[in-house]
């Protein structure tokens, strides 16, 4: 009797859990990238989805909404979240005790039938119940660590693709107005070499930049449109009709000073608490493998056996796995095999992250310096000098062509600000994940227009320089 309530009651307290366990893979994630996972369980669940991507899309993309969308809607990151089902089904079946076998034998001849019976339960199995279902729990908030470290990966790679995106676009948009510039230069060089007031070598130059300007302009159009294709396919959406905006976020007023960012990644990071969840479950299996290294099977069970003309008789039977060609060293000598590897892979993963997260904080303010030397240096002395050009120019000391080739000089400056703004907010993504903390900045973009144009005030003289001798 005390066995059998001892069995109900074990067998009784290994249920499912209402969320599947998702509630901390939510917060997990939520506590690392400031947006909680979703899980698509339910067709409840896929609706409430669709309703909230439908009004997120609505708007132009920001670096959160990005992060919001992939986190609802990346097919593959939900399908890992399934392996959440999978490793609460282990929990809960290592919280119950094996099925009793029922054994039937039946022998008939000469006039006589025998028949034997059996019940076998698993007695060990109930022995070590307690172990093992302590066991399964630490293997699946492993399997909760995984899916929440899945989710801040996804997440991301969505800030990631985002402003790649947006500085793909960008740099396309301005290639485009150095095309029209030097389209409108080189047809202007044809006209005056007509007229005998430009060099047939002038001329060539001129057509020249047209044509690499054409090249460029092609190259920077095919980045826009492949960084857009990541920026839809780490989201999840079927199309990639998404509203960008049409500009970077602006450079903060000052850099992210993180105090101690190697503990920080120690303390928090994902994998890291994976690799000491792995070693501690590790250790204990290794406890409970020498513990039962003489004893591998052991069953207990009713059995019964009858025969024609005579009574039933009655007793028990036990099974039991005599250790006389292995007595356990083997499985003792793989444990302590896997336990030693999981030590040093944690070991591995701590010096990893530690060196990650200095690594990350380097390049973070590296490319902080630089965004901000291009907007506080150089594109600053890039205007002064295209409003002294444009002056001289409007007072007829220097050419058309001496104003469209200060122009040139400022399309490599201007694209490197755009790049080196946009390695910026990549350096601050990175540095974010090599701590595992959430954004701490404001990336909702500005709506000022583009940070330097082409000038134009060459096209109201054009008709003045044909004429001119």
């Amino acid at each position: 009797m005390a066995c059998a309530m001892a069995v109900t009651l074990l067998s009784g307290c290994a249920t499912f859990s209402p969320d599947g366990g998702f509630g901390t893979v939510s917060e997990l994630t939520r506590e690392r990238t400031g947006q909680p996972a979703t899980w698509q369980r339910t067709r409840g669940d896929a609706d409430n989805t669709s309703a909230r991507l439908a009004e997120l899309l609505r708007h132009p993309l920001s670096a959160d909404s990005s992060v919001e969308i992939a986190l609802l809607n990346n097919p593959g990151l939900q399908a890992r979240f399934a392996d959440l089902g999978v490793a609460e089904a282990e929990r809960v079946r290592a919280g119950r005790l094996a099925n009793p076998r029922i054994g039937f034998g039946r022998m008939h001849g000469g006039g006589t039938t025998e028949i034997d019976r059996s019940v076998m339960f698993d007695i060990l199995g109930l022995l070590t119940l307690p172990a093992t279902s302590q066991l399964e729990r630490r293997r699946f908030e492993r399997v909760q660590l995984q899916a929440a470290s899945d989710a801040v990966a996804v997440a991301q790679q969505a800030r990631e693709a985002f402003f790649r995106a947006v500085a793909a676009e960008q740099l396309a948009r301005y290639q485009a107005q150095v095309q029209e510039a030097a389209d409108v230069s080189s047809e202007l060089a044809r006209r005056m070499q007509q007229v005998g007031n430009l060099s047939q070598l002038d001329r060539l130059r001129e057509q020249a930049f047209a044509a690499e300007a054409q090249a460029s302009l092609s190259r920077s159009r095919q980045g826009a449109l492949s960084a857009r294709e990541q920026l839809v396919r780490t989201l999840g959406l079927p199309d990639a009709s998404v509203t960008l905006p049409g500009r970077l976020p602006d450079l903060p007023a000052a850099p992210h000073q993180p105090r101690d960012v190697e503990q920080a990644a120690l303390d928090r990071r994902l994998d890291v608490q994976m690799a000491r969840r792995s070693t501690d479950a590790t250790a204990r299996s290794l406890g409970l493998t020498k513990a039962t290294r003489f004893i591998n099977v052991l069953e207990l069970g009713y059995a019964n056996k009858s025969s024609t003309g005579t009574a039933r008789e009655n007793g028990y039977e036990v099974e039991l796995e005599l250790p006389l060609f292995d007595f356990g060293s083997t499985r003792a000598a793989r444990a302590d095999a896997l336990y030693m590897q999981s030590l040093h892979q944690a070991a591995e993963v701590a010096v990893t992250a530690r060196s990650e997260a200095r690594e990350a904080y380097a390049g973070y303010r590296s490319a902080y310096e630089l965004a901000r030397h291009y907007r506080d240096e150089v594109i600053p002395l890039r205007k002064r000098i295209s409003d002294e050009t444009l002056l001289r120019y409007n007072g007829m000391l220097i050419g058309v062509f001496e104003l469209l080739a200060d122009a040139r000089e400022q399309i490599g400056s201007v694209t490197a600000s755009i790049e080196a703004l946009r390695d910026h907010w990549l350096a601050d993504t990175r540095l974010q994940a090599a701590m595992a903390l959430p954004p701490a900045s404001n990336t909702a973009p500005a709506p000022a227009a583009p940070p330097a144009e082409l000038p134009r005030q060459h096209a109201t003289h054009q008709h003045t320089q044909e004429s001119q001798p």
